[in-house]
């Protein structure tokens, strides 16, 4: 698209050099700035993106009772908005669900189990400042010390 742009630019006569600027301004941009073009089901403008998040929100919050975001929703937002936003009307199998790529899957797996370890290990420090920094000093003077 750009390319053709470009070497049409001639043919925009006075625009021309509107045509130059938005070629110029277009390159300095990642490569992925007209994916929404290749991808049927992407949304195409900022509108139909704060929809599909909107939607999910909305959903979330109907689904949970509550005026907030939820804390789940926050900690595996990566997963349930995609998960809210592809999910058909009609529903998913079994089949449909089935991971394709297992390494990726257990990874995803254990990146969203590491930052709920984090928000464990943040509501520990809220509820109890001195014992969590007491077993911190413990396990860090374990680690230090020869056997």
């Amino acid at each position: 698209m750009l390319c053709e742009m470009s070497g049409r630019k001639e043919q925009a006569g006075a625009l021309s050099g509107a045509v130059s600027l938005f070629l110029k301004v277009s390159k300095s941009y990642w490569k992925g700035l007209f994916r929404c073009y290749r991808f049927p089901d992407l949304p195409r403008t900022n509108n139909d993106l704060e929809h599909c998040f909107g939607s999910a929100r909305y959903h979330e919050r109907r689904a949970s009772g509550r005026r907030n975001a939820s804390p789940a929703l926050v900690v595996r937002g990566s997963v349930r908005v995609v998960a809210a936003i592809a999910t058909p009307p009609e529903g998913l199998t079994a089949a449909d669900i089935r991971p394709a790529d297992v390494e990726r899957w257990r990874t995803l797996r254990a990146s969203l189990e590491k930052r709920r370890e984090s928000r464990r290990a943040q509501l520990r420090f809220r509820r109890d400042p001195e014992a969590y920094l007491s077993r911190l000093e413990e396990q860090l003077l374990k680690q230090a010390l020869p056997s």
